[in-house]
């Protein structure tokens, strides 16, 4: 029984110890991925406290037949691995606008995206300099009634470089 209750304290200070990290106040970037079409989005993190964060990310596409933007806010929880490396999860949503325009009579469409989105991720974030690099999934679902995807389901998965101020 002591061993069991003696276990509970350890990893209970183990969970507190690896949330006792600064995430940064601000990061700016770029986060580049594949969902859609949206291969880029302008990435913005707001530290909100030590452990939690605002990111807001604006993607955008603009292709030979559709055209397309999306905005993204998502609340993340960020957990430090060791170092500089952390992993986080959050939940979001966001909305967009598309537009297709193909060649031929009848064939342009457009509409609006209204979605929510997961996310979890694991980042690095360098000491010598305020670089911070992230590697994260994060899967979306649509609520459209303009047949934007017909199985309104967007896996994303994407690779971020932000600058840390």
């Amino acid at each position: 029984m002591k061993k069991i209750i003696l276990s509970a304290f350890m990893l209970i200070g183990l969970a507190f110890s690896a949330q006792a990290q600064d995430i940064s106040k601000n990061a700016l970037g770029l986060r580049l991925g594949d969902n859609d079409g949206f291969g880029g989005e302008v990435s913005y993190q707001r530290g909100l406290s030590k452990n939690n964060r605002l990111e807001l990310d604006l993607g955008w596409r603009n292709s030979n037949d559709v055209d397309a933007f999306k905005i993204v806010g998502l609340y993340q929880w960020v957990w430090n691995i060791d170092g500089g490396f952390n992993w986080y999860a959050g939940v979001g949503g966001g909305l967009g606008s598309w537009s297709y325009d193909a060649p031929g009579p009848g064939s342009s469409d457009s509409g609006t995206i209204l979605l929510a989105a997961g996310d979890i991720g694991i980042e690095y974030n360098f000491e010598e300099a305020p670089i911070q690099l992230s590697l994260d999934f994060r899967p979306e679902f649509y609520f459209d009634s303009d047949d934007y995807r017909e199985d309104n389901f967007g896996p994303d998965i994407a690779l971020g470089i932000r600058y840390r101020f």
